[in-house]
């Protein structure tokens, strides 16, 4: 029932468009859900506030500059990018990386896109490659900051040399790698972390849960209802199966890849034979 009403708040959350969510608390309601002990959500939202309140106040004192993000979140508040444990899966918890002050990019990004909005600043996730940046925009200027590496500010040749680490040293900085990302897909990649790492350690139960989360906060995108039906049917949840799946066609119609149809019908007629 617990993770009913979790899963319901989520989808409330990320309710509309997609493109501007409450980031900080859909990310928290992820936590939520994959914490059996209760969180202390008010000291963690206080937290929170205490930075955008740190930030704030250097800006009357300084003036408005993406520096001042890094000078409070990563300096401050001692928060970093987990290189050493990466994979670790509290990384991608927002509720842990905050009582353990490092995380991954997209999970730091979170803190940061939530502050510098508390600003009033213009702040959005962007689709760069293999590492994920965030752009602040304050009065005339936009600024690419970097969350992983201490919040620092990123120009040009730093982003060349990023991409280059990622797809080879002849790689050029096109324009979209600078697109913006909806909140909703900033929340995706969040969780698509721990769904990736348990699929890695065979946690299938684990993963169709993750995958439960990743429907809650975009129930109608037919790669992860495909894969709901695929993960399910292989836990023999044989009734979540057939729902995802026939959810699946209903949102794909007669567009999108036949052949991916095609296997989810022919998968869809199996589990429905299975429960007769």
């Amino acid at each position: 029932m617990e993770t009913t009403k979790g899963l319901a708040r989520l989808r409330d959350l990320c309710a509309g468009d997609g493109k501007r969510l409450d980031l900080l608390e859909a990310a928290l309601a992820l936590s939520v859900l994959r914490n059996d002990d209760a969180l202390d959500l008010p000291s963690l939202r206080q937290h929170v506030a205490a930075m955008s309140a740190a930030v704030a106040d250097l800006v009357r004192r300084r003036g408005p500059t993406p520096e001042s993000l890094a000078e409070v979140i990563a300096q401050a508040y001692a928060y970093r990018g987990d290189s050493e444990t990466y994979d670790d899966l509290q990384n991608a918890d927002l509720a842990r990386v905050i009582e353990r002050r490092k995380g991954l990019p997209v999970a730091l990004s979170i803190l940061y896109l939530h502050v510098a909005r508390a600003q009033g600043w213009h702040a959005e996730g962007l689709a760069f490659p293999g590492h994920f940046l965030i752009r602040v925009g304050i009065e005339d200027a936009r600024h690419v900051i970097d969350p992983f590496h201490d919040g620092c500010v990123r120009d040009a040749s730093d982003l060349r040399e990023l991409l280059r680490q990622v797809l080879g040293p002849t790689a050029e900085l096109k324009s979209e790698h600078f697109d913006p990302v909806f909140d909703r897909d900033v929340l995706l990649r969040l969780e698509n972390n721990v769904r990736l790492r348990l699929v890695k350690r065979e946690d299938w139960d684990g993963a169709a849960q993750s995958l439960d989360r990743m429907l809650a906060i975009a129930p109608d995108q037919p790669e992860l209802l495909f894969e709901a039906g695929q993960l399910n049917s292989r836990l023999d949840k044989r009734r979540a199966a057939i729902a995802a799946l026939e959810r699946f066609l209903a949102v794909v119609g007669r567009q999108g890849d036949a052949g991916l149809r095609q296997r989810a019908t022919a998968l869809l007629q199996e589990l429905r034979r299975g429960l007769n």
